[in-house]
């Protein structure tokens, strides 16, 4: 809905608008994370809601909309920061654009402190904890846990991520938006989509940090299609209009139908396998821990918590009394926390401590460590300390991600106090 108000805004009739709408729903990307329903499902709801504005803006000259602008900044900062780089990309396409005259403005800074006011809780948070987003980014970068794309790849995979159908549709977009006279308004967006491209590839940035910029070039897009089918040549020939535009539709559907095994679980696994075995590209994957697993990372990460749970559930209640009373689930990550709190209720299971990520935040609870479930952990790095380290369970599933089937231990007597160690385990990767 809101790329097809975006193609309305920028002059697009009704087949355009029709067609945006249908362009924004292709895109493979989001269909794996609206599947999984984390913070990027929302953040193309407020990129372009921020360019939807923008457009209104350029449209009406109402510079109070930059009140509206700020509000949606505001509240896309505390989904996540990166719509910074979008924001500061769209204001950047104005100053080097005929929209300039928008940026001298006091509504402007108003709109500013809208978002400063909305985002203000989450920047005391940051402050209060020591910046942990910028510790977290310094980490990862040090740690190499990511992939690292060539500029080549990383464009490569815009395009698959985007789903391959529709690249001369929002390529074609991106050149209306740059260069033709029509779209000469409205050029602060080719801009915005060109510089925000670019920061992701030299920050070497995942391939889908940039996903949320693109309704505004699938739109354009969409005003290109729609002028080719009203041009002089198909005009006054209403049967090959017909035709080409449900050619266009069916272009659209086939790559969907072709992909949709790849972004969702509509297969079982050993078909999918098989279906993935016969693909002419390797499915992407961001972090080098999921190299080696024979599913995709978006899928192999929805395999193993409940047996996990289950296995944790075992030696918990196979414990005497006396040490159930102290034992502590002890986690290496905030998946395998999470796992343990969401389908631990069942089997009666206290709450897991993890020193990852926010899970640090929380602490080690009353726990000393004389009894400890570890969860994640190699026997190797749990014997370093623990006076005692024990296999007390196994975690079987071929599909799931090599590191979370390591075996569930028993660890007994921490060689330092749990309590006291506590801010050396912090782990903010």
């Amino acid at each position: 809905m809101l790329t097809r108000a975006v193609a309305r805004e920028m002059g697009a009739g009704a087949r355009a608008s029709r067609l945006a709408g249908v362009l924004a729903a292709v895109p493979g990307v989001w269909w794996v994370v609206d599947h999984q329903l984390a913070m990027n499902a929302f953040e193309p709801l407020f990129w372009t809601g921020l360019a939807l504005v923008l457009l209104a803006m350029i449209r009406t000259g109402e510079r109070r909309l930059w009140l509206v602008f700020g509000l949606v900044a505001g509240v896309g900062l505390e989904n996540k920061y990166s719509i910074t780089v979008w924001a500061f990309a769209l204001l950047a396409g104005l100053l080097v654009s005929r929209g300039r005259h928008l940026l001298a403005s006091p509504w402007l800074l108003a709109g500013g402190a809208v978002a400063l006011v909305v985002f203000l809780p989450n920047l005391l948070w940051n402050v209060r904890h020591g910046w942990p987003f910028l510790e977290l980014m310094r980490n990862i970068r040090a740690s190499g846990r990511d992939v690292v794309l060539s500029p080549v790849r990383f464009l490569a995979e815009q395009a698959l991520i985007l789903n391959p159908v529709t690249l001369p549709i929002w390529l074609a977009g991106l050149g209306y938006l740059c260069v033709t006279a029509a779209a000469r308004p409205y050029r602060a967006l080719g801009w915005a989509f060109a510089i925000t491209i670019a920061f992701f590839l030299l920050a070497h940035g995942k391939n889908y940090y940039t996903a949320p910029a693109y309704p505004v070039v699938l739109a354009a897009g969409a005003i290109v299609v729609e002028r080719v089918l009203n041009s002089a040549v198909l005009a006054h020939r209403p049967g090959p209009r017909r035709v080409l535009e449900a050619g266009v539709y069916t272009w659209l559907l086939a790559g969907v139908v072709l992909l949709l095994p790849v972004v969702l679980p509509v297969l079982p696994v050993d078909a999918y396998l098989r279906y993935q075995a016969h693909l002419p590209f390797p499915v992407p994957h961001s972090e080098h821990s999921s190299e080696g697993a024979p599913l995709p990372q978006h899928y192999a990460d929805e395999f193993g918590w409940p047996e996990m749970a289950g296995a944790v559930a075992g030696v918990y209640w196979s414990l005497p009394p006396e040490d159930r009373s102290e034992a502590a689930i002890f986690t290496s990550n905030y998946g395998e926390a999470a796992a343990i709190d969401f389908f631990g209720p069942k089997y009666g299971l206290p709450g897991a401590i993890c020193p990852h990520q926010s899970y640090f935040l929380w602490g080690p609870g009353h726990y000393t460590g004389r009894v400890v479930i570890r969860v994640g952990s190699t026997i190797e790095g749990a014997r370093s300390a623990y006076a005692r380290v024990d296999v007390a369970a196994s975690v079987e599933n071929p599909h799931a991600l090599p590191f979370e089937t390591r075996p569930i231990l028993l660890c007994r007597g921490r060689r330092i106090n749990i309590q006291l160690d506590w801010p050396r385990l912090k782990n903010w990767d």
